[in-house]
């Protein structure tokens, strides 16, 4: 099993984490793939809209009589036929969210942080305890751990001066433990995490995790 130095807010060592091997041992790139476009189809709004027949402006009145003047039959100035008619089979609103497999999220969420540890951008603080909420203060702190680049802040429960100490950094972002997405995790350049929320986040990768099979055990013994 690998292990990762758990660091305090001064960038000092104060201890390590053991890392299961079946959340940190792989990375799954169609995966990813798959879960972050799942993401982005369920941001997007949706709205975009074209008005048919019935919703442009004009009356209905029929223009000329029917047979006669020569001239091709026609029904109503809105016509798609005509400039300023209605617009046919233009897009509508609708929802592009689709449903996903949890088994699949959890697996792409694995896949996210063994890439994150491989690349070396996966920082363990033991907390993310702050004196006082003050920006600068906290951007000091960010140097200190050398994060130079976006960041992605993974806190536990509410922290207040936390929370009011980064809102107001570019490119850092702080979330929930139970809101972490492979979205986020590739979206920034550093995820730091607090130490008990990556060690409850572990324990739940690592229970969901597939078993391996007796057959790929002997496979793999032999």
């Amino acid at each position: 099993m690998a292990s990762i130095d758990v660091i305090n807010l001064t960038g000092k060592k104060v201890g390590s984490m053991t890392l299961s091997d079946d959340v940190f041992g792989a990375v799954n790139e169609d995966l990813l793939w798959e879960a972050i476009r799942h993401y982005r189809a369920g941001q997007r709004a949706g709205t975009h809209a074209t008005k048919n027949k019935k919703l442009v402006s004009g009356a209905g009145k029929k223009l000329w009589k029917q047979k006669g003047t020569g001239r091709a039959r026609v029904g109503s100035i809105r016509s798609p036929l005509w400039r300023h008619g209605g617009t046919v089979h233009g897009p509508q609103p609708r929802s592009y969210d689709y449903d996903f497999p949890r088994k699949k999220l959890l697996g792409a969420l694995r896949s996210a942080l063994a890439a994150k540890f491989a690349d070396g951008k996966l920082f363990v603080v033991s907390d993310f305890e702050l004196k006082d909420a003050k920006t600068k203060g906290f951007r000091k702190t960010l140097d200190s751990l050398k994060i130079e680049k976006t960041a992605l802040l993974v806190e536990g429960a509410e922290n207040k001066n936390l929370e009011l100490s980064s809102r107001n950094l570019k490119g850092v972002e702080l979330i929930r433990g139970n809101q972490v997405h492979p979205f986020h995790l590739l979206r920034y350049d550093v995820a730091v995490f607090a130490q008990p929320v990556l060690e409850k986040l572990q324990a739940t990768l690592t229970t969901s995790a597939p078993k391996r099979s007796s057959g790929v055990q002997a496979e793999v013994a032999s």
